[in-house]
């Protein structure tokens, strides 16, 4: 493998930065909003399926 200069470096990173595309505002926005609700679903349905299974945790423990 051919190694390059710190500088062609520099220049290969400066054209590929320039390649990307950033979001708008108003996908970064939307896609914030998004998460925020997917983990506020995520967490209750994690909360709800714990609670059921502490319950027949402790309902198999009390057979005992």
């Amino acid at each position: 493998m051919a190694k390059t200069s710190p500088g062609e470096f520099i220049n290969q990173v400066r054209a590929e930065a320039r390649k990307v595309i950033w979001p708008t505002r108003q996908e970064t926005t939307t896609t914030a909003i998004f998460v925020g609700i997917m983990m506020l679903i995520l967490s209750v349905f994690f909360l709800g399926i714990d609670t059921v299974f502490g319950f027949v945790v402790q309902w198999l423990l009390s057979l005992a």
